[in-house]
């Protein structure tokens, strides 16, 4: 499957329990300069500072001494290009506490490996996790880095953990080996859920795209969908409420392009808040995005978003 939305873990890594009480710092993230967006964001807040700023200074300019002073405009200037640059500052966390049910969320970037949490991956239909030189997998995806990462580059072991995890599960559709030379050939329902490893951290692979005879892996919302409705559901049945990270699926080469990151992040969080409604998941979703990844990521609207979510009689 070429797709760059899988997530991954070590499950020999020992890292401690999602539920420690002083789990391992996160490593501090490193985030993009110079951006469009900030530089868009500069731009219209520090012309809107110095529109307020203006008009203020029309209404109380006349019975304010020196108030058109070379240092009064200095200041004024300095403190309207100070608030543009704070609000360009890029936020690299957001963090959002829900009261129904028990419940927070949050987006920030980093490397998914890091967490101290169950790990979501994305995979295809097919389960593939051959990668033929990154015919069927893509060399960058996370769902490579599980193999490397997670596995040792032993496909041999992480196979035979997922034909035990889905040994329940009933294929809809089998390939022929000849118009699928690479890879396996069963396929399973999209919104398949594998749950691999062992406590303290599991992986829950969700099949959230289809892979075609060329390898080229494809999604859509409906597909996304259904796919985050059966990761809820194993969630649910598996992580007893504790704390459990995902990457950004869909962002990568799942072909779901048309939808730009800050759409994919809400569909994803719209998709959990509304499930969680119906009974808990886990205490706390981490939504994990690449560094390189902030720049199409309006952090502050994404706040915003969160918190008319979680509005509510009982927040």
């Amino acid at each position: 499957m070429r797709s760059g939305d899988s997530g991954g873990l070590d499950p020999m890594d020992p890292i401690r329990s999602p539920d420690a009480s002083q789990p391992r710092p996160l490593p501090r993230p490193r985030l993009p300069r110079g951006t469009r967006r900030a530089r868009q964001v500069f731009l219209r807040d520090t012309m809107m500072a110095f529109g307020g700023l203006s008009a203020v200074l029309q209404v109380v300019g006349p019975f304010v001494p020196h108030s058109g002073s070379g240092a009064v405009v200095g200041l004024s200037v300095g403190a309207c290009l100070g608030w543009g640059l704070l609000r360009a500052c890029p936020a690299a966390r957001v963090r959002q506490v829900f009261r129904r049910p028990d419940m927070t969320v949050v987006v920030e970037t980093g490397d998914v490996f890091d967490q101290p949490a169950h790990l979501v991956v994305g995979f295809c239909d097919t389960f593939d996790t051959l990668s033929a030189g990154g015919r069927v997998i893509n060399g960058d995806s996370v769902q490579a880095q599980l193999l490397d990462r997670g596995y040792g580059g032993d496909v041999h072991r992480l196979d035979a953990e997922l034909s035990a995890a889905l040994a329940s599960a009933e294929p809809v559709a089998r390939e022929e080996r000849a118009d699928k030379p690479l890879g396996k050939l069963d396929r399973y329902p999209v919104g398949t859920v594998a749950v691999l490893g062992t406590r303290p951290r599991l992986v829950f692979g969700v099949a959230y795209s289809r892979i075609g005879n060329d390898y080229v892996a494809s999604s859509g919302v409906e597909d996304l969908w259904r796919g985050l409705g059966g990761l809820w559901d194993a969630l649910r049945a598996h992580a007893q409420l504790e704390r459990v990270a995902m990457p950004l699926v869909g962002s990568g080469l799942a072909r779901l392009g048309y939808l730009d990151r800050d759409s994919l992040l809400r569909l994803i969080l719209m998709s959990f808040v509304a499930r969680s409604r119906e009974g808990a998941i886990c205490r706390e979703l981490r939504v994990v995005i690449r560094p390189e990844e902030l720049e199409n990521v309006n952090m502050r609207e994404l706040a915003a978003f969160l918190d008319a979510l979680a509005s509510g009689p009982d927040r």
